[in-house]
């Protein structure tokens, strides 16, 4: 059977059979063979192409691992855990947001904690203009969902929303930029997700705990796992749904 989903991934990354094969050192009757016969490739090219293509070895070869395999792996994706948010140490955080350079993806309600960081805004600014791609989802201030989630966090009915505005008069100078995209969510948002090209730290959230008292998970991306997936599908879904966000819903029009 072919594999379409590698024919894919190559076109969409712009590589040909020929190129990946000089890449991998192989035949490219090989690679054409991985393609229009569906053979699977050893182990050590399946995570060279996965890599290559910015894609899972699990998504191009969904059976060349078993369910167990699959599951290891996954699992080692789990850097550490941290009982609470406000217990992952600042500088895992200056780490990651100092390394990204291709995508920062962002959802959360406010998570106001960042902007603490003196140089966090101008640091995405700079990491937009030398091409990162930047895409943050906030709550949407008006939102019952909002609404919502400040009485479950025992806050009062209208302090998170207050707390969504003042975190993003922070981020003026982004909504001044044409890259970088800035969104309103309307989502029940069971994590906060803050991913850093191919790290990802998820803040899961519990009833009546507020954000920072709640389980924290730092993740590393590996080409054969599922779980650092599972949460960047997540985002897309919740991305998908939102709506571009402006400075004057958010309170912020200079007017």
């Amino acid at each position: 059977m072919r594999n379409e989903r590698l024919r894919d991934a190559l076109t969409a990354a712009g590589v040909s059979t020929d190129v990946l094969a000089e890449e991998l050192a192989v035949d490219p009757k090989t690679v054409e063979r991985w393609i229009t016969k569906g053979r699977v490739p050893y182990r050590k090219y399946r995570s060279r192409i996965a890599a290559r293509l910015h894609t899972t070895e699990t998504y191009l070869w969904p059976d060349a691992l078993s369910g167990e395999e699959a599951t290891t792996v996954s699992q080692s994706e789990l850097v550490t855990f941290f009982p609470h948010r406000n217990s992952v140490p600042t500088e895992l955080w200056d780490r990651v947001i100092n390394d990204a350079t291709e995508r920062i993806d962002l959802v959360m309600h406010a998570a106001l904690f960042l902007v603490e960081r003196p140089n966090f805004v101008r640091s995405l600014v700079q990491k937009s203009r030398k091409g990162c791609s930047i895409r943050l989802a906030f709550g949407d201030p008006a939102s019952r969902e909002v609404t919502r989630r400040s009485e479950e966090e025992r806050l009062g009915k209208h302090t998170l929303a207050g707390r969504i505005r003042n975190a993003l008069a922070f981020y003026r100078p982004l909504f001044e930029l044409a890259e970088p995209e800035i969104r309103f969510h309307r989502t029940t948002l069971y994590n906060s997700i803050f991913r850093f090209d191919d790290e990802m730290i998820v803040n899961t959230h519990v009833y009546g705990i507020q954000g920072a008292h709640a389980p924290a998970m730092h993740l590393r991306r590996l080409s054969a796992g599922s779980l650092f997936d599972t949460y960047a599908q997540s985002f897309e879904e919740i991305w998908r749904t939102s709506k571009p966000a402006t400075l004057e819903e958010a309170n912020l029009d200079a007017h």
